[in-house]
């Protein structure tokens, strides 16, 4: 795929993309590698530096640790936060009455490159109004980018505003 020029490749593990993507990022250092899964706030010190975009911050505890491994290693990533958009306990995310707060403090006060906003909208709901919601909420803040869509739902997602699509098991299968 990087040859055909293809340069962006997300992952849901900090572990697993290390593994498979060390000696290619050193033979082709103009890809982009994208966490796309949960980042716990105990890897950031192997994801800031190994990452250049980050779709899962969801709360305060780890975008301070993203700040400070940014500090350490001179480098900025480029975030999405995510929003727990249908409200469900089960999912991680910033609660859709908090994000103006929690995007300000990631911005002004630890320094975080955040590009844009990030959500899993509920599996059984008509996921175009979760899309729609999204983009009402990305222009409030005036960020560019939206990282919505999964291999089911991308072409809603994508006439809603994505401009980053996770279809990783459409393309590669599902995972074992």
């Amino acid at each position: 795929m990087i040859n055909h020029g293809h340069i962006h490749f997300g992952e849901n593990k900090v572990q697993e993309a290390m593994e498979k993507w060390s000696d290619i990022k050193n033979d082709f250092n103009h890809i982009k590698l994208h966490l796309i899964g949960k980042l716990q706030s105990n890897k950031a010190k192997y994801a800031v530096p190994f990452f250049d975009y980050i779709h899962s911050l969801d709360n305060l505890k780890l975008a301070d640790k993203i700040s400070n491994e940014q500090l350490k290693i001179n480098k900025k990533v480029k975030i999405f936060i995510q929003i727990n958009i249908g409200n469900e306990s089960q999912k991680n995310g910033i609660e859709i009455n908090q994000v103006r707060s929690f995007y300000n403090k990631c911005v002004n006060e630890l320094g975080l490159d955040i590009i844009g906003l990030m959500c899993l909208p509920p599996k059984n709901e008509e996921a175009s109004n979760y899309f729609l919601k999204m983009q009402e909420i990305s222009n409030d803040l005036n960020l560019k980018e939206l990282s919505m869509g999964m291999s089911q739902d991308f072409l809603k997602a994508a006439k809603n505003g994505s401009t980053f699509l996770r279809i990783g098991s459409k393309i590669f299968g599902e995972r074992d």
